[in-house]
């Protein structure tokens, strides 16, 4: 390493052991960040220095950019990686953390800026090539009679979305040009109050479409690769459930063809760091949706098909070094299928926070579980549920499925509810079992509307 000789971890849980393991292989000393209610957290107990930056709502300590800074200055750390959730999208963050003098391990704040707003992220990918959703290529103004005419030639059902949403909010579906106007006018009204933005865009509404999104990385001396795709297709309330690698049914064609234009598309903009792009699969085609300018929850499915570890490559792309692969490099090997482990109730999904009575992990060839929690850990209250990553890889899509179902029942976890009961349902499902289902096939087999 040349620049970077510590890091503080700015996030939480499962991600910031991931963070810590990365650090202590490239021989990187770390810094712990941590609210009163996660003092007990494993990587906290194993980083080198622990500081503790707010009582537990994640406002007054995850999310609080002076804390934060506060507490690399006070620690010396050299950068600053934010990990996914939290501020890890801020460009408000980023942008602070290297006035401050520190390196964020992540895009320049301009690429977090333009994809975090969709429209001029969609206005930025076709200008690099990249399908994109037919729309209304920016946002909409208050001439009635053209916004009716959009809608009619892009073809009901259409979609409208808040140009600064996300987390399936500010999406209004419109099936009949006699609700479009009150619907683009509701969602203006919700987009300003969830997001200080009341712009509003158009898109045709894709009916059956799978989630298919493309790994990339790319350094800042001009070299980007693509790590392959995922499927993120089973999804409840657009929040994703299972996820797999590679994506069922694609053909290696179409597979290097839609990686080549992302990783190409990374160049055009100047994107540096991880990054992945969302697309929604329909008919053999794809249609640009986002890009998340960090890394995903998912990427240790890309990790165990590629032999290729993500965050270490994040923090030496950071550190200025040139990526360590070329496109030539990356072989794509066997199947895997990641379950993520939420602390709520399997049936109607309420939060499930507690203290876990007793842990048991399963392990055996091809299982891998990225989890912060122990025998007899506090599942806090105050943040996101998921308490761990349930992964298995082999050289086929069943055979990845098979090991999930006997991880699944090997894995204990008691003191609290958790989803395990609806991943074993998920993984012996006939349909799920044959690939390729659309993002709604989730909420009909658990009998929810979408």
């Amino acid at each position: 390493m040349n620049k970077i000789k510590k890091i503080l971890i700015a996030n939480r849980g499962e991600i910031a052991l991931r963070i810590l393991r990365a650090c202590k292989e490239l021989d990187i000393k770390t810094v712990a960040v941590y609210s009163t209610s996660d003092k007990d957290l494993k990587h906290v107990r194993l980083a080198d220095e622990a500081v503790c930056i707010g009582p537990p709502p994640s406002t007054q300590s995850y999310l609080n950019i002076p804390a934060l800074i506060s507490a690399a200055e006070v620690t010396h750390a050299d950068a600053i990686h934010p990990g996914y959730g939290f501020l890890s999208e801020s460009a408000d963050f980023a942008q602070r953390v290297e006035e401050s003098g520190f390196i964020f391990i992540g895009p320049r704040a301009e690429n977090i800026r333009v994809m975090g707003d969709k429209v001029a992220a969609i206005e930025a990918m076709q200008k690099s090539g990249v399908p994109c959703v037919p729309g209304s290529d920016g946002g909409l103004d208050d001439d009635h009679p053209t916004n009716i005419a959009l809608a009619n030639k892009i073809g009901f059902p259409i979609i409208i979305k808040a140009s600064g949403g996300g987390g399936g909010r500010g999406m209004r579906v419109v099936e009949k040009e006699a609700d479009l106007l009150n619907s683009i006018e509701l969602t203006k009204t919700e987009a300003e109050s969830f997001f200080g933005n009341p712009e509003v865009y158009m898109e045709k509404f894709l009916t059956t479409p799978r989630h298919v999104e493309i790994q990339v990385l790319a350094d800042e001396h001009g070299d980007a690769v693509h790590l392959g795709e995922r499927d993120c297709s089973m999804q409840r309330r657009h929040q994703k459930v299972v996820e797999e690698a590679p994506a069922p049914g694609l053909s290696q064609e179409l597979r290097n063809k839609i990686g080549t234009v992302c990783a190409e598309a990374c160049k055009a903009i100047n994107y540096r760091g991880a990054g992945t792009f969302e697309f929604l699969f329909e008919n053999d085609e794809f249609y640009f949706i986002e890009m998340n300018t960090r890394v995903q929850v998912e990427h240790p499915i890309t990790e165990l098909i590629t032999s290729f570890d993500i965050v270490r490559e994040q923090i030496l792309i950071a550190d200025g070094q040139k990526l360590s692969v070329s496109q030539e490099d990356v072989v794509f090997k066997g199947h895997a299928v990641e379950c993520r482990i939420n602390a709520e109730d399997p049936i109607n999904f309420m939060p499930s926070p507690g203290k876990i009575t007793q842990y048991h992990a399963p392990g055996g060839l091809g299982v891998r579980v990225d989890s912060h929690i122990y025998n007899g850990y506090n599942v806090p209250p105050h943040y996101d549920s998921m308490i761990g990553k349930l992964i298995t890889f082999a050289d086929t899509r069943i055979g990845a499925i098979i090991k999930m179902q006997n991880a699944l029942d090997e894995m204990v976890i008691d003191g609290i509810k958790t989803n395990i009961p609806l991943q074993r349902r998920i993984m012996n499902d006939e349909t799920f079992q044959k690939g390729g289902m659309n993002i709604h096939y989730l909420e009909k087999m658990l009998g929810e509307s979408h």
